[in-house]
């Protein structure tokens, strides 16, 4: 080695790429790590043994695991593809009665969790409820003299799933047909195609990646849906997670399960983009009049097509619990439902604060430092909300478990003192799962915000001195104000509505809202659970109107 002037100077070493991460970078990945460790913990107990419970799991019940839940989002992928197809199509291409009015009343199914439109229906629609009551005093029917749709039933979850699920696909496939150019429109007719075929051929086409877009979305849902399933009596992969969990007491088994559940996730996840392929859809936009106008009984069949799913997905659930809610003297605000509720306004605004920081964080890197390292991180981190809450909660309670085992044996050992569970079945445990889960949520709002400001404002700002972080407070912030509200809005509202992750890791004596409805309807009191149930709706109308607001829907 050369020696000059008593130094040393060493040869450049070419060090791995990884070595030479950058903070950004570092960060990034930091945040993927966190958030990816409980998908490859639940994946590490693939090959475990458990002591045979596996094999008796895998030949008595998994079967119909697989099958109710491929079942399930078969039938809700078709109906969420009819509904919001449909819909979207005619508030966005069809001029008739009342239609601003459906362009934002057809979102508001989304705000009635399915789990509280399965505990309300069975309650009036059920043997024993009014409805069948009022039809065998009406006909003087008794039992087995009539036929009647058992909502309890695998068709029942189909059918309530598709109700509040459906927006996913309307929303996307509206934008989608909003972007498209009416030329296009107007050349399929101009060679005699008529409004169908110019759907079929021009419109639905175009509008495809989007609507493959939207029900991915709604099939990820139904996927991490435990109340309205298990309440049905559907067997299907988060229940058995559940059930392996606490009825069997075996986590690995439980793990296992979840596992499974996690292939099925990314081979939809892989089909779907394998669906699109290398295709390409480009569409020029322009002002768009409205094509169709609708008069008589197309009018009135539109205005039943728009009104149907917004009058069973919501008017008519929130109507009964009211209903029961006043019948039953539920309205007065107990000191259980004010204890309720401030848990899941905590556990929410914790989650969204710091959701949203975190994605700012990830976002603001991916401006400052657009390289395949950090957008990868980034997409790691975003790939939470693909993975069922049951999941999640599964893979952090057993590092978590473990961790405290020996923070637990090193306080024994060295002071003598056993300090339990200080990390697993808390409060802290439980907003990591909301992160994990909706850390993508905040992630897309915040990404949408941040590139909408030029970038020639930061050049400008770097040629002044700015630092990267006085830049951010400076000028991104105060830009980002609605986009971040938007983001902290839409986690707040997720992290009240939660169930499976929430039943699974929640502390001793803290239960939400969710739970409590959940608990009180499976104990068949749902006039007790009412007004919780009513809670969670109205929560989940705020985001419903804000974005009907913030949106500039097309005349």
């Amino acid at each position: 080695m050369p020696v000059f002037g008593g130094r040393t100077v060493l040869k450049s070493l070419s060090l791995p790429r990884w070595v030479r991460l950058k903070p950004w970078e570092l960060l990034a990945w930091l945040i993927a790590l966190v958030i990816a460790v409980p998908i490859l913990v639940i994946l590490s107990q693939v090959f475990v043994n458990t002591d045979n419970t596996w094999q008796h799991l895998a030949t008595t019940v998994l079967p119909d695991y697989l099958l109710n839940s491929l079942w399930l989002m078969l039938g809700v992928g078709i109906g969420v593809v009819v509904i919001g197809v449909s819909t979207a199509w005619l508030v966005t291409n069809c001029q008739f009665w009342g239609v601003r009015w459906w362009q934002w009343l057809l979102l508001t199914p989304l705000a009635a969790p399915a789990y509280v439109l399965a505990y309300t229906y069975t309650e009036f629609f059920a043997f024993e409820g009014p409805i069948q009551a009022w039809l065998r005093e009406l006909t003087g029917w008794g039992y087995g003299d009539y036929w009647f749709p058992n909502i309890r039933s695998l068709g029942g979850a189909i059918a309530l799933l598709t109700l509040v699920l459906y927006p996913y696909v309307f929303l996307l496939a509206r934008v989608a047909f909003l972007e498209q150019a009416t030329c296009s429109l107007e050349a399929s007719r101009s060679l005699g195609c008529g409004p169908w075929r110019s759907f079929w051929t021009v419109a639905l086409p175009l509008a495809r990646p989007a609507i493959a877009a939207g029900t991915s979305l709604a099939l990820m849902e139904t996927l991490n849906d435990f109340g309205t399933v298990q309440y049905f009596g559907v067997d299907t992969f988060t229940v058995g997670i559940y059930r392996t969990w606490f009825g069997m007491g075996d986590r690995v088994a439980a793990a296992q399960l979840a596992s499974v559940l996690v292939v099925i996730v990314f081979a939809l996840l892989l089909v779907e983009k394998w669906s699109r392929g290398k295709a390409r859809y480009y569409s020029r936009g322009s002002d768009r009049p409205i094509p169709y106008l609708l008069k008589g009984w197309r009018a009135a069949l539109a205005w039943l097509v728009c009104a149907l799913p917004v009058f069973f997905g919501l008017l008519l659930p929130g109507g009964l619990l009211l209903y029961l809610a006043i019948s039953y003297q539920q309205l007065q605000l107990s000191r259980e439902f004010l204890e309720h509720a401030s848990h899941s306004l905590i556990l929410a605004t914790l989650s969204a604060v710091l959701a949203v920081g975190i994605a700012l964080l990830l976002a603001y890197g991916q401006r400052l430092l657009p390289t395949v390292w950090v957008r990868w991180g980034t997409q790691i981190a975003a790939m939470g909300y693909a993975i069922p809450g049951t999941v999640i909660a599964v893979g952090i309670l057993m590092p978590l478990g473990w961790l405290d085992n020996v923070i637990n044996d090193v306080t024994e050992h060295l002071w003598g003192v056993e300090v339990g569970l200080i990390l697993s079945g808390t409060v802290t445990a439980l907003i990591y799962a909301y992160l994990v889960r909706f850390l993508a949520v905040s992630l897309g709002s915040v990404e949408a915000s941040l590139v909408k400001i030029r970038p020639s404002l930061d050049e400008v700002a770097r040629t002044l001195g700015r630092s990267p972080w006085n830049i951010l407070g400076t000028i991104h912030l105060p830009l980002m104000v609605p986009g971040l509200f938007t983001a902290a809005l839409m986690v707040f509202v997720d992290v009240m509505k939660e169930l499976p992750a929430t039943l699974v890791i929640r502390p001793l004596n803290f239960d939400t809202l969710a739970i409590q409805v959940y608990r009180l309807a499976s104990d068949e009191r749902l006039p007790e659970a009412a007004l919780s149930a009513l809670a969670l709706v109205v929560v989940g109308l705020i985001p419903v109107i804000w974005l009907g607001r913030q949106t500039r829907w097309a005349d």
